[in-house]
């Protein structure tokens, strides 16, 4: 059993506590306004899961989920997370977040800077191109025709291979674009963002991604 530390209590931080929680594991679960304003969310998941705060949650999770809104990633807690798998499912998406000209130039990644803030952290872009009512509705088992397929990237091989064992455990295949400075080809605008893609065509289409959207 894991412990999963969620900071961010969205669409996507919901669906994957779902999904980890009917894996068997357990789940601490944060969002911006306060542990009391998730007190239904948590009825809801039941007993493997209750609300926290942020730095809580990172002190909890042995595993933690990056989930809130890309603008926001400075205000994750450092220390909590130090030395721990985290997982990155942020977008940037400017129209909320305000502009980041070393994203829009094409010199930085997502997770790349959510890596150089999180010093120590395990950074792993995971469930950032897929829509959260597609986490649990969409996955299949192994070797299922035409199984889904998710992208991972990392600079900590450990980190790729967690994120490959829990994308197939809850139904997906896995194709690895690491290191961190290549998770651009999965960013939002690109042809693998948010589509229904086999392990062949999420291939393809992280090949023919362009650099700048």
């Amino acid at each position: 059993m894991t412990t999963f530390g969620i900071i961010g209590a969205g669409h996507i931080g919901s669906a994957v506590a779902r999904a980890v929680i009917a894996l068997g594991h357990d789940v601490v679960i944060a969002n911006s306004r306060g542990p009391e304003t998730l007190s239904a969310l948590v009825e809801d998941l039941g007993p493997a899961a209750r609300a926290a705060s942020a730095a809580e949650a990172g002190v909890a999770g042995d595993v933690v989920v990056v989930t809130v809104p890309f603008g926001r990633y400075r205000e994750v807690p450092i220390e909590p997370l130090a030395g721990k798998i985290v997982l990155d499912t942020n977008n940037y998406y400017w129209e909320r977040d305000g502009r980041f000209p070393e994203l829009d130039r094409g010199e930085a990644t997502t997770s790349g800077l959510l890596q150089a803030h999180l010093t120590g952290a395990k950074v792993v872009k995971a469930f950032n191109h897929i829509t959260a009512a597609d986490i649990n509705a969409d996955g299949s088992p192994a070797g299922t025709p035409g199984r889904r397929a998710l992208a991972v990237s990392s600079d900590s091989p450990e980190a790729v291979a967690f994120v490959v064992d829990l994308y197939d455990k809850i139904g997906f295949d896995a194709v690895d674009v690491s290191p961190l400075s290549e998770s651009w080809r999965v960013e939002r605008d690109r042809p693998a963002y948010v589509i229904r893609q086999d392990k062949a065509e999420l291939e393809a289409n992280l090949a023919k991604a362009p650099r700048t959207v």
